[in-house]
């Protein structure tokens, strides 16, 4: 903050000095006197308003610098500042000024604050955050209401409003569920209030499916057949390697995108009965879980081979699998490759060869996890030794009691489902 006490000595009435740091605090000079002031846009209509915060020199400016960051505050969780000031300066035994008043902009926040940045990754907090901010502001008047006074009516418009995008919509309302449980536990909403979200649109916020060439796909979890597998591995030399690699791994693992491409040399171990690799819990989708550990994966055939061949050749990035800038290669950047290998992508259109154009088309990276989790079940394993592999959490009560590894396990039936898929690849051949 920097105030010019010469400047401020020299305002001619009608003018205005503005004070750096301090966005929308000035002094106005007026014929008789000058006043500390805070220009700011209302929090609901958006108009230029301003409210006077003291006379100045009797206020210094430090002390209306703390005032503006309060009002500043205000404004910022839905309370107009000029009301706020006017509540303030009522006789004692008046309603409490806004200041008191638990808005659904500040119940939001506290959710935020308290829960999403605290218990979820990064990445998912940040979708998180965005979307409940983006729905504050296209929202004003909801944002600025009492969180108690929201109505049944009022959560139903909201929703209606955004069932076009049903998956979004029922994330909002399951998030917006949340922050109002929260706010009951926390005691900061009276125990009385209604939780309207859960029971808003029940049923009602059903996807039809993704989008491919401008057409619903409906609902399904897609699984490749054994000769869809083959004819895919068979195709293999006409992708990048960074794409033969990825899914490969994929198939021969059974282990998510994410786990694979953050794969760094020293999560590779040669043991008495052949490699391994360790996913630490901080890159799993388990590690907000106490019980959780780390995930043991045996390498196996192409995948053993693959990461050899890869420590060889680590880049600046440090990741076994780095793109051409030197920079990990991402899930999304793979999802993204296999979308436009598929016939249905703008991509394809502007190619003149018919050989860059995948031979098994409507699946997606995840959807090569489901089919090697199935082979297994096909081949004999038992059901608690694949979501081992998987690295899914078993039930509360077999966790409590089975700590079981089943490295073994593990090792021997990605070793059958090795076989499995060369079998495959040699029948496309």
């Amino acid at each position: 903050m920097f105030f010019d006490v010469r400047a401020a000595k020299l305002l001619k009435p009608g003018e205005h000095l503005v004070v750096d740091g301090c966005e929308g605090l000035r002094l106005v000079a007026s014929a008789s006197k000058a006043t500390w002031t805070y220009r700011y846009k209302h929090p609901v209509s958006g108009l230029m308003k301003q409210t006077a915060i003291g006379p100045y020199p009797k206020m210094r400016a430090s002390k209306a610098a703390a005032i503006w960051e309060d009002l500043r505050a205000k404004r910022a969780d839905g309370i107009d500042p000029k009301e706020f000031q006017r509540q303030r300066r009522k006789p004692a035994g008046s309603a409490p000024p806004p200041a008191e008043l638990f808005t659904v902009r500040k119940l939001v926040q506290d959710y935020i604050m308290g829960h999403l940045e605290a218990e979820r990754k990064a990445a998912g907090a940040l979708a998180a955050r965005r979307a409940l901010e983006r729905l504050l502001d296209e929202e004003p008047t909801f944002a600025a209401s009492l969180a108690n006074s929201v109505t049944r009516s009022t959560c139903f418009d909201l929703l209606e409003a955004r069932k076009a995008t049903p998956t979004a919509a029922q994330k909002l309302r399951s998030m917006l569920g949340a922050a109002w449980a929260l706010a009951l536990d926390s005691g900061r909403l009276d125990q009385d209030t209604p939780n309207w979200w859960p029971a808003v649109q029940k049923g009602r916020l059903k996807s039809k499916g993704k989008i491919v060439g401008g057409e619903h796909q409906g609902q399904q979890r897609r699984l490749l057949r054994d000769e869809e597998v083959g004819t895919l591995l068979g195709w293999l030399p006409n992708m990048h390697e960074l794409g033969q690699d990825t899914l490969q791994m994929y198939l021969w693992t059974c282990t998510r995108g994410g786990e694979i491409l953050a794969i760094r040399p020293e999560h590779i171990s040669e043991e008495k009965d052949g490699t391994w690799w360790t996913v630490p819990k901080a890159l799993t989708k388990n590690e907000r879980f106490a019980v959780a550990v780390d995930l043991r994966v045996p390498l196996i055939g192409r995948a053993r081979k693959i990461i050899q061949r890869r420590l060889k050749a680590v880049g600046k990035s440090g990741f076994l699998f780095e793109d051409a800038r030197g920079e990990q290669y991402t899930q999304h950047d793979f999802s993204t490759y296999i979308y436009g290998l598929q016939p249905y992508s703008a991509k394809v259109a502007k190619r003149e060869s018919e050989g860059l154009m995948l031979p098994v088309i409507h699946w997606t990276p995840h959807n090569l996890r489901r089919t090697s989790r199935t082979m297994l079940a096909a081949l004999g394993c038992p059901g608690e030794v694949a979501e081992a592999i998987l690295g899914h959490l078993p039930p509360v009560i077999e966790g409590t009691y089975n700590a079981h590894s089943y490295d073994t396990e593990r090792r021997l039936w990605l070793t059958k489902l090795s076989k499995h898929l060369e079998g495959l690849a040699r029948k496309s051949g």
